[in-house]
Parts: structure tokens; sequence; C-alpha cells
């Protein structure tokens, strides 16, 4: 069931997260316009789209008129100019303020004054993100969890001068996509990322340090704290450069040492070895691939 006033919506970026946010909208019923830097780029993020879809149709969880009605929802275009059909818009671009900010006016320019606009961004301030926009109250964060079609929380955070309304809105577009919605301060990491990335950056310390190996690491984390995988895996998995990213945002916005990134993390990342993305992080996935 989609939310009244919001027909169709916009992703910018059809990576792992953008292509995740699409497939969601369209399973709720929204039209879904679909951006990259290219057509090429999208219609290949479209067909990603089409691969998960197929296996869970295959694994019994989505009917195959479900699946195909909702593929059927979904445009890939290039470019932003297709936007200005959208209500709403949601960035998720590569965790790079200046590259956000770029993005951002030039959707500004495109879409209707009354369109909501916000990022996935999973650290970055959404009141600087706003900033840049006419309408700073029609912005907002709406942070999706990886994978997006499996996980079930979306963070929303207001920036300074978000409105009631929009906040209002985004969190029904987000419980008609089947989210659970946390409201988080606009803070440095927000709620979620203030907790994990230290405890990932930990991690990569003790194994800096030498106190264990990756597997025990792993393998105690999962088996002392019952999560379901452990820091390190969860790293390679979420992208060591994304990881990276965020320890640099809690360093720089709150100016604790203890948010320093792990030397050993910003290695792996000088490397080009960011995890499963590329092959090969803390682990080697060349031969599952």
């Amino acid at each position: 069931m989609t939310v009244e006033g919001i027909n169709t919506i916009g992703v910018l970026g059809a990576g792992q997260m953008g292509g995740g946010i699409a497939q969601v909208a369209a399973q709720a019923g929204y039209t879904v316009i679909l951006s990259d830097i290219s057509e090429e780029r999208s219609e290949a993020g479209k067909a990603k789209i089409a691969k998960f879809l197929a296996r869970a149709v295959t694994k019994g969880r989505v009917e195959q008129a479900d699946a195909d009605a909702a593929l059927g929802r979904i445009t890939p275009v290039g470019g932003v100019a297709a936007f200005s059909e959208a209500q709403l818009v949601v960035e998720a671009a590569t965790e790079n303020l200046d590259l956000k900010l770029k993005l951002f006016k030039e959707i500004d320019a495109v879409t209707r004054p009354e369109a909501i606009l916000a990022s996935n961004t999973s650290s970055i301030s959404i009141t600087k993100l706003g900033s840049v926009v006419d309408r700073p109250e029609r912005f907002i964060g709406m942070h999706f969890m990886n994978p997006v079609p499996v996980m079930k929380l979306v963070e929303v955070i207001s920036g300074l001068r978000t409105a009631t309304d929009t906040l209002r809105t985004t969190v029904a577009v987000a419980e008609s996509m089947g989210k659970t919605c946390v409201e988080a301060r606009d803070f440095p990491g927000f709620a979620v990322n203030r907790i994990l990335m230290p405890m990932i950056n930990e991690a990569f310390y003790t194994l800096y340090e030498g106190i264990a190996s990756a597997e025990g690491i792993d393998a105690a984390m999962k088996l002392g704290t019952n999560q379901p995988m452990g820091p390190l895996t969860l790293a390679d998995f979420i992208g060591l450069d994304t990881c990276l990213a965020i320890m640099e945002v809690l360093h720089e916005g709150l100016g604790d040492g203890k948010y320093r990134p792990c030397p050993l993390l910003r290695k792996y990342v000088e490397a080009g070895t960011l995890g499963r993305k590329s092959g090969v992080g803390v682990y080697d996935y060349r031969d599952n691939a």
C-alpha cells in the first residue's frame, strides 16, 4: 500500500543499496525511476534486482506475478532529469560528502518544489547535505540497512530545518515498504553506526595488535555475543572503504581519539582490498564468485 501523495520514487544510485531501495519500493507498489551515471549502469542495476527477485520466487518468498509486477514498475535512466516526475527522491551514492552535495544540487534543480529529498547516508550530517537545496524543510535522512530487501530497519534523521510533515511522510513511506523506523538525531553516525563502526574498528585493532586471528575474532564474537556474523566478515560485506569513510566522519565530527580509524583498516583500503565487492578484503572471496 502506497502513501497518499507519493506515487513515484526516484532512486539515485543503482548499486547494492540503491538497487535494494528500488526493489522494496517497487514491491510496495511505487513507480520507481532508477538512475545512475549512465542508463547502462541503471539497466545493470535492474538486472540484479531481477536476479534477486527470481531467487525469492524460487524459494517461495515471492509470487512470480508479484515479482514481474515489481520489475515492471522500475524504469532505468541515466542522469537526474527524469526525477522531475518523482514526489520522493532517495540518494544512495558513495559515502562522500562532496559528491553528495554535488548530486543534491543537481536533484534540487529538476525536482518539483513539494518533493521530498532524502539521503541514504550512513553517517554524514543531514543538516549539511540539506544546506545546498532550496527547500531544506523537505530534506531528510532515510538510512536503509544492507541488504535492503532483508533488513527491516530504516533510520530516519531530521536535519535542523526538516519539517514535521516531511518526517511524518517519510516514516509512512518506509513503513509502507514493510520497514520499522527508528528516529535518530543528526549527529555523526546517527544511532546504528555510532555503535557498530567503533566495534568493527576495534576488531581491526584486535587483529592489528595480534591478539587473535581474523577467524578467531569472528568466531569469538559470534559464539560469545550471539552475533549472526563476526565483525570482520560484516566489514567485508559492508565494504572496507565505507567502514573507513564512516570512521573518518566520526573521528572528525566528534573529535575523540577513540574514533581514530585503525591503521590496518586504512591499509586494506589503500591496497584496494575492499571486501566482497572487490573479491578480497579481510577474507578472500574469489573462489566463491
